[in-house]
């Protein structure tokens, strides 16, 4: 990958954090697209809200990655905060494409994140890109959010939207909560266990995200899954495994509404998601399995 200027929002969080860096290590020029006055030449101001971007700062970037979104699971669902997730995303993501399709010069490719909850609850039927989305808060949520790219869209910029599973990561995400549940011997199935969960290595997640950018056939909707999505069964035994912990403590289905809200359907649904897009165009997990994935985190 011969080296270039790439924007990134959400920068600072889970994913863009591990983003930027890896551009970085690689030589590429990374500007970040921050919520306050930039401070220096590496940085570009941007209100969501308003639906303000400092399109300056995106001249001459060959790529642009938005990331940014209030975080799904980062307090209970309640109908204040699914407002603000709704809007953070939606209105976030038609700033930067409307920016984006301002450019005299746009940039080549824009990655849009977005997520595995497009398809809604899919038990244990295994689901690709072609799939339709489901019923729900999240699927509603995704197919609008993915929608407000369309500025980007009709622009020409070639537009991926990378549906992201559950990211293995001990420094955040549903991960970050579980490796200190398991480390203290209070891990166990969540429910009835049999859901599935589709996950990624936060490695796979960076570096499928370059693939996005780097791959000129791939546009249109991309799930950043592993191959081998697992029952949350076999999540609870594969760190039980890795930790040298028992996981003798099932948490009730009921407890988990009364505790998470609607974001409960999230964690007991089962989404059985595929990465036929990924695979088809040639990119090489490097953790396919949730024991590796785990191991690696």
């Amino acid at each position: 990958m011969r080296t270039m200027k790439i924007a990134v929002t959400g920068s600072t969080g889970l994913i863009g954090s591990a983003l930027v860096h890896s551009l970085r290590t690689d030589g590429h020029e990374v500007v970040r697209v921050v919520r306050r006055t930039s401070r220096s030449a590496d940085e570009v101001e941007w209100d969501p809200v308003r639906q303000y971007v400092d399109a300056r700062g995106l001249h001459g970037c060959e790529a642009v990655v938005h990331l940014a979104g209030a975080g799904i699971a980062d307090q209970r669902w309640t109908e204040a905060y699914k407002r603000e997730i709704r809007e953070s995303r939606i209105l976030g993501t038609a700033a930067i494409a409307e920016a984006v399709a301002s450019l005299h010069t746009p940039p080549r490719v824009l990655v849009c994140g977005s997520a595995i909850g497009f398809y809604g609850d899919t038990g244990d039927r295994a689901v690709d890109e072609s799939a339709p989305p489901g019923d729900g808060f999240l699927p509603s949520l995704c197919v609008d959010w993915e929608e407000s790219a369309s500025a980007a869209e009709e622009e020409g910029v070639r537009t991926v939207f990378a549906r992201t599973g559950l990211v293995v990561s001990r420094q955040g995400g549903a991960w970050g909560r579980l490796f200190p549940l398991f480390r203290a011997g209070l891990g166990g199935r969540l429910g009835t266990g049999r859901q599935y969960w589709s996950f990624i290595a936060l490695h796979d997640e960076v570096a499928a995200l370059r693939h996005l950018i780097d791959t000129e056939s791939v546009e249109g909707p991309v799930n950043l899954t592993a191959p081998t999505p697992v029952t949350n069964r076999e999540v609870t035994a594969a760190m039980g495994r890795v930790l040298h912990r028992p996981t003798p403590f099932p948490v009730p289905a009921a407890a988990l509404r009364t505790v998470l809200g609607g974001l409960s359907q999230d964690v007991l649904g089962s989404q059985r998601v595929l990465p036929t897009q990924l695979l088809e165009t040639g990119f090489t997990f490097a953790f396919p399995t949730i024991e590796e994935a785990i191991r690696a985190a």
